[in-house]
């Protein structure tokens, strides 16, 4: 073991991170300084600062990072309509990003040699957090204790835990991996691990309810969007973590937002995990609405080629690379039309279309009608169709020609 005199954790009170701090005490014998990030899990900061004393934990900071987590990390995911492999609203994987960058501001602060995570070296988010480490820290050494210790499952976790008199409010009948944030809930591991397993959604979800236990009346809102970022909620301006916050409430009691993923994730396994994204799909479902009627066909296309490129430099950590940044501009520049309202019906886990405005609108009725008009020649359209077809004309005379 190297030596070290002042270890930052990423603390989250979890499983993990709880048995770390005196694990690091016992191998390196350092002082350990806990950092909790509040990106909007709620009740489970709950006792986390006695916790993390009692625990072994010199001090802990406990940083609220919720309106950076949404405006310098969510909206711009949103604007790009970044998705992973067509169903992963990515609430972990943009989350790590904001998170480590206030590690490596304190660990400065406090003059710390090393920074310490809680991932496991079967996951994507030590590579999240390691290469936002380096943007930031490029010399700072780094300490995983999953890819050193003997400590070889969850449950040997809890027996390091009982033996240590770390509390815990887990058991091992309920031990799922989770990830909570203000965009999402994650649920991985025990009967999850078999894909032909369906989700004991009754006992699982925590943000919402499953669609068989939804309303069966429909809930009406509208959104109203500026230059691709939601401002407003049924007309109320709000900020945007308080947004996300009312539609996780809005569409968890309508059954939105659910994903059950068969993922692959970036060190080369497949996983499988239940996600709660509530207020997330709705917003991506009304920020896409509104796009159709704001984007050219041209840059709509493209952009959906740049989102899925997008969505993997996110999955994959790089959020602080020249490529994301250089993508993000594109984005940005994408997004100055998309302003407008969308009306959204919600109903036992579906989102239908209720209407859509925007002052930048390119759907033109006039034009569009089947109706009668005097603004379009529909006889235009056979020297067009001769025009766009004649390399199949070209193709198909060349072919009869090899036949004779």
């Amino acid at each position: 073991m190297a030596k070290y005199n002042k270890v930052v954790l990423a603390y989250s009170g979890g499983l993990d991170t709880s048995i770390i701090i005196p694990w690091l005490k016992e191998n390196y014998g350092c002082e350990v300084i806990a950092v909790a990030a509040n990106v909007g899990q709620a009740d489970e900061l709950d006792g986390l600062e006695e916790k993390a004393i009692k625990t072994g934990a010199s001090k802990i900071y406990i940083e609220d990072l919720q309106d950076e987590f949404v405006e310098d990390f969510i909206f711009p995911t949103l604007k790009a309509g970044a998705v992973y492999e067509n169903s992963y609203l990515l609430g972990t994987s943009f989350a790590r990003p904001v998170i480590a960058k206030r590690l490596v501001e304190i660990a400065k602060a406090e003059g710390a040699d090393a920074i310490c995570h809680g991932c496991t070296g079967k996951g994507n988010d030590q590579v999240r957090f390691e290469l936002t480490i380096k943007a930031f820290a490029p010399t700072m050494p780094i300490i995983a204790p999953w890819r050193i210790w003997d400590i070889k499952s969850r449950d040997e976790e809890i027996d390091y835990a009982e033996a240590h008199n770390v509390p815990l409010k887990i058991n091992r009948e309920t031990n799922y991996s989770k990830d909570k944030n203000l965009w999402h809930l994650s649920h991985e591991g025990l009967d999850l691990e078999d894909p032909a397993n369906e989700p004991k959604y009754d006992d699982i979800l925590e943000m919402g309810v499953s669609p068989e236990k939804a309303p069966d009346e429909p809930t009406y809102l509208t959104l109203s969007f500026e230059k691709g970022i939601p401002v407003a909620l049924n007309g109320e301006k709000m900020k945007g973590a308080d947004l996300v916050k009312a539609l996780n409430v809005l569409g968890g009691a309508n059954g939105i937002g659910l994903a059950d993923i068969v993922e692959n994730r970036l060190v080369g396994m497949k996983s499988r995990g239940v996600y709660e994204t509530p207020g997330g799909t709705i917003l991506y479902h009304a920020h896409a609405v509104l796009e159709t009627l704001c984007l050219d066909k041209a840059t709509q296309h493209y952009k959906q080629q740049v989102a899925l490129k997008f969505a993997d430099l996110v999955y994959d950590g790089q959020w602080y690379t020249p490529l994301r940044e250089a993508l993000s501009a594109f984005v940005d520049k994408t997004q100055e039309t998309v302003t407008g309202e969308v009306k959204l019906k919600l109903y036992k886990g579906n989102i239908i279309n209720a209407g859509v405005m925007s002052p930048n609108s390119l759907y033109s009725e006039e034009i569009a009608t089947f109706g009668e008009d005097d603004v379009y020649d529909q006889n235009d359209s056979a020297g067009f169709i001769n025009l766009f077809g004649l390399p199949i004309k070209v193709k198909a005379l060349l072919d009869e020609k090899k036949l004779k």
